[in-house]
């Protein structure tokens, strides 16, 4: 086996692959580091949690049986996409099993358009759909060079000593750069008691609003003819975060089916908990609807 050169791996590559190669390397760990930096991003009780995310996405994405599955388990999860981005950023850059790099980058890409910009239309406003395209255009462009030759193999041979080496370098160096990032965590900006979460005008009677309390808790705000009041979206029976159903009138689990009636105090009415939703305290101040 060749060995290997970072230079080289630069210097083989088409002009058009390098660009792309730095374009995607670069956009990856950034994409990692700012998950890492971000203190909410694993975080159950923040806006920003991962679970939070994926839950929003489940009316929409045509994988959301998937999805359902992928809650239970969204720490996890989000550890696994902070690695995935470091990896695949880390390996395009230096060339490391560069085409199986490219091929996880066309599948992460193809899972976040599959989640977080299916609704998005024209299907071109979304960016996802875009690096899963240049993911793609890598890949072939690094398979063979211009004499056609291969440039890598697909999957990196750890029989080799130094293949195996240098796959567990980019490995070791991935979970570096997420403990790095968790020493400049900054706290995710949430509203502060007495800070408006929406302008009265904007919010007629029979609205409802997504929020983060004071605390970071993913919450939701209804208005009614009664007035207004909220809840936490944290789900009483194991954390998932739950999501309002406008046909139903309910907030509903994901993971396992709670039904909670924000009509009711927040009451659980079916499922697998009977606890009812905690209350955030919420009042209609002037022209704006604050926490208290």
């Amino acid at each position: 086996m060749a060995s290997y050169s970072l230079s080289k791996s630069w210097q083989s590559s088409p002009m058009g692959a390098r660009v792309i190669r730095l374009f995607l390397g670069v956009t990856f760990i950034y994409g990692g580091w700012n998950k890492a930096t971000d203190s909410g991003f694993l975080d159950p009780k923040s806006a920003h949690y991962i679970g939070a995310q994926i839950s929003s996405y489940l009316t929409t994405s045509p994988i959301s049986f998937i999805l359902k599955h992928i809650i239970e388990h969204a720490t996890l999860f989000g550890w696994l996409v902070m690695l995935s981005e470091f990896a695949i950023g880390i390996a395009t850059l230096t060339g490391i099993a560069l085409e199986l790099a490219s091929l996880g980058g066309f599948f992460l890409s193809i899972t976040l358009w599959l989640s977080a910009t299916w609704s998005v239309k024209p299907y071109f406003l979304g960016s996802d759909t875009a690096y899963a395209i240049l993911w793609l255009a890598l890949f072939f462009l690094v398979r063979n060079n211009t004499k056609g030759r291969r440039v890598t193999a697909l999957l990196p041979d750890l029989r080799d000593r130094r293949e195996a080496l240098r796959i567990f370098g980019i490995a070791a160096a991935s979970v570096a750069a997420v403990f790095a990032g968790s020493r400049f965590r900054t706290a995710t900006p949430t509203p502060e008691t007495g800070t408006a979460i929406a302008k009265l005008a904007d919010f007629p009677i029979g609205s409802t609003k997504a929020f983060a309390a004071a605390d970071g808790t993913p919450s939701v705000l209804f208005r009614t003819k009664a007035g207004v009041f909220a809840y936490s979206r944290v789900c009483t029976h194991q954390g998932c975060t739950v999501g309002y159903d406008a046909k139903s009138n309910l907030l509903i689990c994901p993971c396992h089916g709670a039904q909670f009636d924000p009509t009711k105090d927040g009451a659980a009415i079916s499922g697998p908990t009977k606890i009812s939703l905690p209350k955030i305290s919420v009042a209609i101040k002037g022209t704006d609807i604050v926490q208290i």
